[in-house]
């Protein structure tokens, strides 16, 4: 597979995109802090779409993301080479396709499955790398991906029937893993702020589509606002950059496995702020999830025969 400018994408075994260290560790901690922020969204989404229809949240929502991050990053959006801005474009459309089909899925098709269903990109993730980059992924990291799709599970499921909403959410974790797979192909230090920007900027405009039929509705409420500024700012603007730096820095399938956290934070946050009761399958699937992150990083922390030098920004032709 090459890139959108005609520069190859990186091949051979599936090794962290920068060698074990400072910067690694940092990575993985910023991958932890956006699942937690992600987590923290769910009791309050639940909450705010009862009142503002979910395509007219989601356009609200990526929009003062976008307008938050030009007004602070638009240098960075202007440094970027004619082939950096095209993958922008096309990972703003892989994200933003899988949010409408997540969100369309979930109208047919219970929250819980959806969780689960949706939390298949972890599957997905290594079979693309392995497809499109030729990665050859690692014992640890199959069990670990085993272990992660189990304690999505054990946390989630609580019955399953395969229908037209199962199926919609399936097409957007495909998504979502093909989002992960370009993001740790194409992103770099030097062109990560500013690939977050154009990335939200197609988001918005692909949620703004999608909301634009029956009129777009806005919060008429100050807790309203207050929330998806929140939702906006640091799950929305704050996550992408982030997330797009700290996949410079870690293979596809182990970032795939860390951002299985979220549903860990999300059932974390139910019980402290949401006021719902610990359970066993809380308990079970929490533990299973965070025992893949460490079998994962146990996996990444052993000497790489081919480990990767430092990732240079993509070549331009």
């Amino acid at each position: 597979m090459t890139s959108v400018s005609g520069a190859p994408l990186v091949s051979g075994e599936e090794t962290p995109a920068r060698p074990t260290g400072r910067e690694s560790v940092l990575a993985v901690t910023g991958l932890l802090v956006v699942t937690a922020s992600w987590g923290s969204t769910f009791f309050l989404i639940k909450d705010l779409v009862t009142r503002v229809p979910v395509p007219d949240f989601l356009a609200l929502r990526f929009a003062v993301a976008t307008a938050a991050l030009a007004l602070v990053a638009w240098p960075a959006v202007r440094r970027l080479s004619a082939g950096a801005r095209l993958r922008g474009v096309v990972l703003g459309l892989l994200y933003g396709l899988a949010q409408i089909l997540q969100t369309e899925g979930l109208a047919h098709t219970a929250a819980s499955v959806s969780g689960f269903v949706t939390g298949m990109y972890v599957v997905l993730t290594p079979v693309f790398a392995g497809l499109l980059l030729r990665h050859r992924i690692g014992v640890p990291a199959l069990c670990a991906t085993g272990l992660a799709t189990a304690g999505l599970a054990v946390l989630s499921l609580r019955g399953f029937a395969f229908g037209h909403g199962e199926l919609l959410t399936l097409a957007s974790a495909a998504l979502y893993a093909l989002h992960i797979v370009a993001l740790g192909a194409w992103t770099n230090q030097r062109d990560a702020l500013g690939l977050s920007v154009v990335q939200v900027a197609v988001i918005s405009c692909v949620c703004a589509l999608a909301a634009l039929p029956g009129g777009i509705t806005v919060p008429s409420r100050g807790d309203d606002w207050l929330a998806l500024l929140y939702m906006a700012l640091m799950a929305g603007a704050f996550a992408l950059v982030t997330q797009t730096w700290a996949q410079a820095h870690l293979s596809p399938t182990r970032s795939a496995v860390i951002m299985c956290a979220e549903p860990v934070w999300a059932a974390l946050f139910a019980v402290v702020f949401g006021g719902e009761q610990v359970t066993l399958r809380m308990v079970a699937g929490g533990g299973l999830i965070l025992t893949a992150m460490y079998t994962s990083e146990l996996g990444n922390s052993r000497p790489q025969r081919d480990a990767q030098p430092s990732r240079s920004a993509p070549s331009e032709t």
